[in-house]
């Protein structure tokens, strides 16, 4: 993929706007630290790594803007800005790791040298998503071996990360090591990210993608064609439980009866020591019209309920391996995951 998920321009934030892939590459220049909070929301940039680099930035914009010439009138302001993003994703850990870095780096007493030290650290914290996820694929590439069918779900590719990649980033690495590899993208209902956003980047990365439903991924596990999974994760809690995009815990308990490896993929910066498992991570409920709609097209009988969590927990005990930046992680995962969180 050629085109950058998000890039910071002379005071400004440039994102491809992911909701309208892949049928068209529209990028959108934001200004105002609150269209950053609207995009996160409405998920037209979305991954856990690239929330938190979205977040980072709208919060440097949003400091650039405030007219304050001492500390304190910028801090009122400044804490504004921090609970806006706060409350625009719940289940992304990156985000509150961004929230809290960019709120630590708001020292001095200069408000200009304040203003930017903000911006030098949202890069920073861009610089080392990039690192992170081009460190972490080459490590996972380990895991794949020639002529493997490689099952993943949702995205987590530069367009989730701002960076080379998670899940999708080992198989990139993979397949630029020469290894035959082919991809079984699932379509990830409800907003179809397996389908319009997975398949794409694959498709840019010249790897072969077949896309199935998500129901079908338990016909092709049963019938030997998948060699291992690797999904990405938006939340790891210490004990190695964690949250991905809904629909992932049935397949980790699918792998599991079909005796398939099940791999996560994520930089150290999803991980959060905070929470002893899973069962604490909040899980982000959003509209039912996402289920009852299509591309804002109806697809259920008008008024019927629905219901739309974003994310499910996944139970340590039916993943093989998590793979960071600073190595590959098994059981017991509490003292793993500690070593490098």
């Amino acid at each position: 993929m050629t085109a950058k998920a998000i890039e910071w321009l002379d005071n400004k934030l440039r994102i491809l706007d992911q909701s309208k892939l892949p049928h068209r590459q529209i990028f959108i220049d934001l200004s105002d630290y609150q269209d950053v909070v609207s995009v996160i929301k409405t998920m037209q940039i979305r991954g856990a790594p690239a929330i938190g680099v979205a977040a980072a930035y709208g919060i440097a914009l949003g400091a650039q803007k405030i007219e304050a010439e001492n500390r304190t009138r910028f801090f009122n302001e400044f804490g504004k800005i921090l609970d806006a993003f706060a409350t625009s994703r719940p289940t992304a850990v990156n985000l509150f790791r961004a929230i809290d870095r960019m709120k630590k780096a708001a020292r001095g007493n200069d408000v200009s040298e304040i203003k930017g030290g903000l911006i030098d650290e949202a890069k920073q914290i861009h610089d080392e998503e990039i690192e992170a996820t081009t460190q972490l694929s080459q490590l996972g590439a380990e895991l794949i071996k020639d002529d493997f069918t490689i099952l993943t779900h949702c995205n987590a590719g530069p367009l989730a990360t701002a960076g080379y990649g998670t899940a999708l980033g080992v198989i990139k690495a993979a397949n630029e090591q020469g290894k035959r590899i082919s991809v079984i993208a699932t379509e990830t209902r409800p907003l179809l990210q397996g389908a319009r956003l997975t398949a794409w980047e694959l498709k840019q990365a010249d790897i072969p993608v077949t896309l199935i439903t998500d129901s079908m991924a338990g016909y092709f596990m049963s019938q030997g064609k998948i060699n291992c999974v690797i999904v990405g994760a938006d939340r790891i809690a210490a004990n190695g439980d964690i949250a991905n995009k809904i629909g992932t815990y049935t397949l980790a308990v699918l792998a599991k009866e079909n005796n398939i490896p099940f791999y996560v993929a994520a930089p150290t910066s999803t991980i959060d020591p905070s929470l002893s498992s899973g069962a604490e991570i909040p899980v982000e409920q959003r509209s039912p019209e996402e289920v009852t709609h299509m591309q804002g097209i109806p697809i259920a009988p008008e008024g019927v309920n629905a219901a739309n969590p974003a994310f499910d927990i996944t139970p340590h005990k039916y993943i093989a391996a998590i793979i960071t930046e600073k190595g590959i992680i098994r059981e017991p995962y509490v003292k793993g995951l500690k070593l490098v969180a």
